[in-house]
This record gives structure tokens, C-alpha cells and sequence, in this order.
């Protein structure tokens, strides 16, 4: 009968301690983050008290801006794909709206103007952002706000104390539903989506609305 050849003890430690082949563990990579916090909040601590910079603030409303931008943009391209923006083609003209109907070449013959369709579009996100200028201004005291306010107590602590939720977060279910875990990974995939729909704008050389109606 072949005798099958088990591994020594000494074999099996040649695999034990760190492999320069293998990609850094999750754990490593939080302390790389957390180490990179740390160098950040003492180079720049004008910013950092703020919760500017790498911070698990910043990536938390990072997150969120990429989810309402998800949001809007599919709404923009259901509207301009079902056609329920009335007169979309049709041109602002100087008369009724002076320089802001124009792109370029003002007072030329070449001068472009802007649609209508472009126009409702840039007004809805002008608005959007009005209101989210206007949050960080003058927070509302129930809401969470996007600069972090030293003078805030306990909600300001808890904020800047949060640790890193590394490159995989505990998904477990027990994190499921309404909770900051949840939030962060829908705002991870949310950015990473972002980027993914202007690559492919670019290689389908379309623009992202036009793109989205196709998906």
C-alpha cells in the first residue's frame, strides 16, 4: 500500500507569518487607513476638525451625494426618454433670458444656445445643490450635518471617534436594514457605479442619460 506523505511541522511553518505574495488582510488594511486618518489629522488639523480629508464623515456624505445622484439621474433619463419634458429641443432665446440662454459665442452669429431640455435639468440641479449649501450653512439641529461642528458636544465626539469600516465591512445580518453599516456600503457601490457609468459613456461614446435609458 503507497504511504501518502504528511507535512511536517516544519514545512508548515515556512507558510506562517506574513507572505509578500498574498494581499494585505482586512485587518491591515483598516490600520493603513487609520494610519493615513492619523497623518492627515495631524498635517492638516484645520481640516481634519471638520471631518474633511480621509474621515468615515467624508466617505459617509460621499456616499450620499452618489445616491442622490443616482437617483436624479435616473429620473432625468425616464423623463428624457419618455419624452415628458415639453419642448425639450426648442432653444432659450436671448430675448427672454438673456446671457443665460447662451453656451458660447455671444453676440456672434456662431452664438449656441442652450435647450430646454438642458435647461430644466440644470435648474433641477442648481436647486439640489442651493439646498444642500444651504444645510451645511445652517444645519437643521436634528440633522446630520455634512461639516462637523467641534461646538456640537457628544454628537461631534461620536463623529470624529467612529473607527474606519475597512474594505469589507461586517454585512452580517444583524446590520442589515437602517443602520450606518448599510449606509456605507450602499454609498460604496453607489460611487463605484458612478464611475463605472462614465466609463462606459466614454467607451460607447454616448452620453450617461442616453446610457442609463439603455440599461
Amino acid at each position: 500500500m503507497e504511504t501518502i506523505a504528511r507535512p511536517t511541522t516544519s514545512s508548515l511553518d515556512a507558510f506562517k507569518g506574513p507572505q509578500p505574495w498574498l494581499a494585505p488582510s482586512i485587518t491591515e488594511n483598516s490600520k493603513m487607513f487609520e494610519a493615513g486618518m492619523e497623518k492627515f489629522a495631524t498635517d492638516f488639523p484645520g481640516f481634519a476638525k471638520w471631518g474633511w480629508g480621509p474621515t468615515v464623515h467624508a466617505e459617509k456624505w460621499n456616499g450620499r451625494h452618489a445616491m442622490f445622484g443616482w437617483f436624479f439621474i435616473c429620473c432625468t433619463a425616464y423623463f428624457k426618454g419618455h419624452g415628458l419634458i415639453p419642448d425639450s429641443t426648442t432653444m432659450l432665446t436671448f430675448k427672454d433670458w438673456g446671457t443665460l440662454a447662451l453656451i458660447a459665442g455671444g453676440g456672434t452669429k456662431e452664438a449656441v444656445f442652450i435647450q430646454q431640455e438642458r435647461a430644466v435639468i440644470l435648474f433641477a440641479n442648481v436647486h439640489c445643490f442651493c439646498v444642500g449649501l444651504f444645510a451645511t450653512i445652517a444645519p437643521l439641529p436634528w440633522s446630520d450635518p455634512l461639516l462637523l461642528d467641534p461646538n456640537q458636544g457628544a454628537a461631534y465626539e461620536r463623529a470624529v471617534n467612529t473607527k474606519p469600516y475597512g474594505m469589507l465591512p461586517d454585512c452580517s445580518f444583524d446590520k442589515w436594514g437602517l443602520t450606518e453599516t448599510a449606509e456605507i456600503m450602499n454609498g460604496r457601490m453607489a460611487m463605484f457605479g458612478l464611475i463605472m457609468l462614465l466609463g462606459a459613456s466614454l467607451v460607447d461614446d454616448k452620453n450617461m442619460l442616453d446610457v442609463v435609458n439603455q440599461w
